[in-house]
């Protein structure tokens, strides 16, 4: 425990507290390293290292990550209720074009790592495979994806466009982000945050290379990002993982409205879907 920590050395003060037990608040005031000193266990000695800026640190990501979670929880309960009846809608519209269940449900990976049911309204026929979506995503994140002669760069990043597994309203969902809304309960329940990278699907991350782990590691994923309003889905693989990673580095909930607000004049822009 803190309370009861001994520690060898001298304050800035020149004062000697040898062997002297100090409580917490008396800890954080101190400047401070560990040494292994020659003949002794280890000593505690003065560094430039300001035990007060670590819990700043601390506090402001606790203030961080709830005031995060707090604008989710909101944010989620306001979507659910006022895109409720255009939700049910194209609930009807999914379920009378073509035969499945309403909702596409997948497995991604969250933060950590953590497998999750994503939800998606669905926007392909149900008697195909994901054999074409796999191989289309291989080539993109191994760069391979200019020897693909269907695909035309005008078109979303992770969506291909000329799957023949995508139906007329599928097509329609897509252009205009509205596949997307059943995230609000992914997010609602934690799964997912309003902002944050994209959620890859377990076969995309056996292919990563180690610098793009970071991206799944350390932030919940989002239903928008940094790289769907920089250009929209308009970029490369490598492109949409840099801007996923400067997300991660920049974080801050000032940032996150910027994207929120982006996001919106991006969709109403439809050219793209996110």
């Amino acid at each position: 425990m803190l309370k009861n920590l001994k520690f060898n050395g001298n304050l800035s003060s020149g004062k000697n507290y040898s062997n002297q037990g100090l409580s917490l608040k008396e800890l954080t005031k101190i400047h401070f390293n560990w040494n292994v000193v020659s003949g002794t266990e280890s000593a505690l000695a003065v560094s430039n290292f300001i035990f007060d800026d670590h819990f700043l640190k601390i506090r402001y990501q606790i203030a961080y990550h709830f005031i995060k979670r707090t604008i989710d929880i909101i944010g989620s309960l306001f979507g659910i209720v006022v895109f409720s009846p255009l939700m049910l809608l194209v609930a009807l519209a999914v379920k009378l074009s073509s035969r499945g269940p309403a909702l596409f449900k997948q497995r991604r990976l969250g933060h950590l790592g953590i497998p999750f049911t994503f939800l998606k309204f669905r926007s392909m026929r149900t008697d195909c495979n994901d054999k074409i979506h796999q191989e289309y995503v291989t080539n993109l994140i191994e760069g391979k994806i200019e020897e693909i002669d269907n695909w035309e760069k005008d078109k979303p990043l992770f969506k291909h466009d000329t799957d023949p597994r995508i139906t007329k309203i599928g097509n329609i969902l897509r252009k205009t982000s509205l596949d997307e809304l059943p995230q609000l309960f992914n997010v609602l329940k934690g799964d997912m945050s309003l902002v944050g990278p994209r959620p890859p699907i377990p076969y995309e991350v056996e292919i990563y290379r180690n610098w793009h782990f970071r991206r799944i590691l350390e932030v919940k994923p989002g239903i928008t990002g940094l790289w769907q309003v920089s250009g929209r889905s308009k970029t490369t693989s490598d492109e949409m993982v840099r801007l996923d990673l400067s997300y991660v580095n920049n974080r801050s909930i000032l940032f996150d409205l910027k994207i929120l607000l982006k996001t919106i004049g991006a969709v109403f822009n439809i050219e793209g879907a996110l």
